[in-house]
């Protein structure tokens, strides 16, 4: 079987777009693949965090994970933190890069500019996920645009370490997400839809209300003639929540135009915001469920029990390649 890994930070919230771009499809990946989501807390500290807030995200994610499809039975879902592996490895990885190629990595430089401090760890978390991705002998990283320079580098770390000390890690490819399916901000439908967002009515959570959920697609912006028509340069607002209805409910984009051919955008917005809260209910349940449920725990217990057998045994591989402790005299 093809070997998936992803991982998600556990700061903020899943977002509508989050959901959509790449839950619903891990949803579908796990029934034909090997797949590992991670909830990368290690990751998460390359900036300041609450750790309280921290210890109940990460834990809030497992559950958006599972409520939201994921099969614990049938793929691994595990905390980074709990298979120290990863940061053993990530070490590995930070002594093969090179700081020039770190500093050229377009989130550095955007996370960093015009700070007076910038954490040694916002410069070295490529190398960090190269070595979540490279533990795992991952043959795909389905990601989205702002991570593909991160994997090529994974691919490019784990060519350099291989060309060094023989062919011990897999060479990753990277999958990016089904065209139609990156769901842009409410209030500015020309960037995508993202939890960092300052503006809070422009991103739809998948656990928000349904009164949140409605005021903010009611606040949504659109244009001024009010025809509700697929056009993604002219109407960039419109096309934005007919491809949110469209994803969530299963109809053709062509059918919802006509369902909502001469109705305005008063109509048009409830419906989207309808198809939104109809769609979420059950996952917010779930959601709820698993939160007040040891099942959670059960299942992170039993991932992070999958991940260390599966990394331990790669980064053994990696430790004897590179001479590191007693493991290569030991196997001679």
């Amino acid at each position: 079987m093809t070997t998936i890994f992803s991982g998600v930070q556990p700061t903020g919230t899943v977002t509508l777009g989050n959901y959509i771009g790449a839950f619903r499809q891990f949803v579908e990946l796990q029934h034909t693949n090997d797949c590992l989501f991670c909830i990368v807390d290690q990751h998460a500290i390359t900036v300041q965090q609450e750790p309280e807030e921290l210890a109940k995200t990460i834990r809030s994610l497992a559950a958006i994970y599972i409520a939201s499809g994921i099969d614990p039975k049938k793929a691994t879902l595990f905390i980074q933190s709990e298979v120290p592996a990863h940061a053993q490895a990530g070490w590995m990885m930070q002594c093969i890069s090179y700081i020039g190629e770190l500093e050229r990595m377009t989130q550095f430089k955007d996370k960093s500019a015009g700070k007076e401090g910038v954490s040694s760890g916002l410069l070295t978390y490529p190398p960090l996920m190269a070595a979540d991705i490279l533990l795992y002998n991952t043959d795909i990283v389905p990601v989205g645009d702002d991570q593909k320079q991160h994997v090529e580098l994974t691919r490019d770390l784990a060519e350099r370490f291989n060309s060094r000390y023989g062919e011990v890690l897999t060479i990753p490819d990277l999958r990016t997400p089904k065209n139609g399916a990156r769901i842009k901000s409410l209030q500015d439908p020309l960037k995508k839809m993202s939890k960092s967002d300052p503006n809070k009515k422009g991103t739809i959570s998948i656990l928000d209300t349904p009164k949140d959920i409605e005021k903010k697609i009611k606040s949504a912006v659109t244009d001024s003639d009010g025809i509700v028509k697929f056009d993604v340069e002219n109407k960039p607002g419109v096309s934005n929540l007919l491809v949110i209805e469209s994803s969530l409910s299963g109809t053709p984009i062509q059918d919802l135009e006509t369902k909502y051919e001469g109705a305005g955008y008063g109509a048009f917005k409830a419906g989207v915001a309808e198809a939104v809260i109809q769609h979420l209910a059950p996952i917010q349940e779930k959601y709820e469920e698993l939160l007040a449920s040891p099942l959670l725990d059960q299942y992170l217990d039993e991932g992070a029990e999958k991940a260390n057998a599966i990394a331990t045994a790669t980064l053994n591989k990696m430790e004897a390649a590179m001479g590191l402790g007693r493991k290569r005299s030991r196997s001679k």
